[in-house]
């Protein structure tokens, strides 16, 4: 199956980073295609949020995005952006669930109270379109013209 993006909604340059925090296997396998077809190179994948929270603790500066899952077992997706916002997390965040948009609304709502920077949030199963078009219109995506 090959999804198709237009030219003006791919992403260039060498420096596009992303972390998935999602406990879904299968969810972590689509994104990672999904990022791979986007030109996204290094992609680093999370089981969970302490994982996530663990693997952004390694790295010298944080990602270009950050593609976390709301409903995980142990650390849920807002407990982990309850931690972001007390380590000041300054990077893009991007939501996805299975749940139903008005629950993503209020995750959105409260971590943009909490000072996170949440570019939006995306509804399972992902669309690469919609995940192409967010992470384009991020201050730190360079579009194709």
């Amino acid at each position: 199956m090959h999804n198709t993006v237009p030219a003006d909604g791919l992403l260039q340059g060498t420096s596009h980073s992303v972390v998935v925090v999602d406990d879904d296997e299968f969810s972590q396998e689509i994104l990672t295609e999904m990022l791979g077809q986007l030109g996204v190179r290094d992609v680093r994948v999370a089981g969970g949020g302490r994982e996530g929270l663990q693997i952004l603790g390694q790295l010298q500066s944080p990602p270009d995005y950050l593609i976390c899952d709301v409903y995980m077992p142990d650390m849920d997706g807002i407990e982990f952006l309850e931690q972001l916002a007390k380590r000041r997390y300054v990077g893009a965040v991007i939501l996805v669930s299975g749940a139903h948009a008005e629950m993503l609304d209020i995750v959105q709502d409260v971590a943009r109270a909490d000072g996170i920077k949440v570019l939006g949030a995306l509804t399972k199963p992902l669309r690469l379109q919609a995940l192409s078009q967010m992470m384009a219109n991020s201050p730190k995506a360079v579009a194709i013209n």
